[in-house]
C-alpha cells in the first residue's frame, strides 16, 4: 500500500525526463475517460491514474474541501516523479487550479479551459451550454474562462444524476432518458448550439445526449480536449515519448480496488490491470 500524504518536491529522488510518467488526478471513475483519450494520442506515454474513490463524489463538496482532497492526491502523484499532473476532474480543476500551478514545477493541465476554447470556437449563435456538476457550476469556473469572449453566452445545467447512472453502466432506456430530457430543457429553451460535457463522466452519454438535442447542437468533451492540450504541452516542452511500445498503465485508488477495478471496465474497457490501494487521509 501507499500512503497518501508524502512529503513534496524531494527532487533527489525524482526524475522528470521524457520517460517519466503522466499523473493523471480524478475525484473517482469519470477521469478514466482522459486516461483513455491520452492513450489514444499518446499511446507510448506510461500513466499513473489516481482516483479519490473514497470521497467521491466531489460535486457536492464545499469548494474548500475539494481543494483539500485534491491536493492530497496531487502531492501523491508528484512525488512519484510524474513529469506532467493531469486534473481530469472539473469539480477539482474548479477548486484547485491555480493553487497546483503555483505548487508544482511541472506542467498542470486542467479540463476546463481547453473545453471552453473549442465551444467558443464550435458555436455559431454564441449560445454554449456546460453541463456538470453542482461544485463547477458554484465556482463558476466556465463562466470565468469565457467572460471576456465578446458575444458568447453561457448556460449552465447541473445534471447530478448521471454520474450515478454512468457508474451503473446505465447509458440509455427510458428512465434516463426522461432525466436527460428534464435536464436539458432548459438549454433547449435558450437553444445552445454548442454543448460542453463538463464532467469527465459524460462523454458515455454522447449518443443520448446527441439523441435528445439532436444533430444541430455540437458536443464539446472536456476529456478529448484536455488530451489534446497535454499532446500540445508536452510536445511543445520536448517531454513527448516517442517508442513503438505500448506505455505501462498505473491505477491506485483511495477506496475498494475491486469496486474500482469493476466500475472502470465498465466506463473504458478491459484494459485496466491490477488496481493498488494507497492510504492515508482518504480513511482518516
Amino acid at each position: 500500500m501507499n500512503e497518501l500524504n508524502p512529503p513534496v518536491g524531494d527532487q533527489s529522488v525524482l526524475t522528470r525526463g521524457v520517460d517519466a510518467p503522466i499523473g493523471i488526478f480524478d475525484s473517482g471513475f469519470g477521469g478514466l475517460t482522459v486516461a483513455r483519450a491520452v492513450w489514444d494520442q499518446l499511446p507510448a506515454e506510461d500513466v499513473i491514474y489516481l482516483g479519490d474513490t473514497a470521497r467521491a463524489p466531489y460535486g457536492p463538496l464545499p469548494i474548500s474541501q475539494v481543494r483539500e482532497y485534491a491536493l492530497e492526491c496531487l502531492d501523491l502523484l508528484y512525488a512519484s516523479g510524474v513529469k506532467a499532473l493531469v486534473i481530469a476532474c472539473n469539480s477539482a480543476s474548479s477548486a484547485v487550479l491555480r493553487d497546483a500551478r503555483e505548487r508544482y514545477d511541472v506542467p498542470v493541465i486542467e479540463v476546463i479551459l481547453p473545453a471552453a476554447r473549442r465551444a467558443v470556437k464550435m458555436t455559431r449563435s454564441g449560445e454554449v451550454g456546460v453541463i456538470c456538476t453542482a461544485a463547477t457550476a458554484m465556482s463558476q469556473s466556465y463562466d470565468d474562462a469565457m467572460a471576456a469572449v465578446p458575444g458568447v453566452r453561457l448556460h449552465t445545467a447541473t445534471c447530478p444524476l448521471f454520474v450515478d447512472y454512468v457508474e451503473r453502466g446505465v447509458t440509455g432506456g427510458p428512465e434516463l432518458l426522461d432525466v436527460a430530457r428534464r435536464y436539458l430543457a432548459q438549454l433547449q429553451f435558450v437553444g445552445v448550439d454548442t454543448l460542453i460535457l463538463g464532467c469527465t463522466h459524460y462523454p458515455l452519454l454522447t449518443g443520448l445526449l446527441s439523441y435528445v438535442l439532436g444533430d444541430g447542437v455540437t458536443l464539446v468533451s472536456s476529456s478529448e480536449e484536455c488530451a489534446k492540450q497535454v499532446y500540445a504541452e508536452l510536445t511543445d516542452l520536448g517531454l513527448a515519448r516517442e517508442s513503438d511500445h505500448a506505455g505501462r498503465r498505473r491505477f491506485l485508488t483511495t477506496g475498494d480496488p475491486t469496486r474500482f477495478s469493476g466500475i472502470g471496465r465498465r466506463l473504458i474497457g478491459t484494459e485496466l490491470d491490477a488496481v493498488e490501494q494507497v492510504v492515508g487521509a482518504a480513511q482518516g
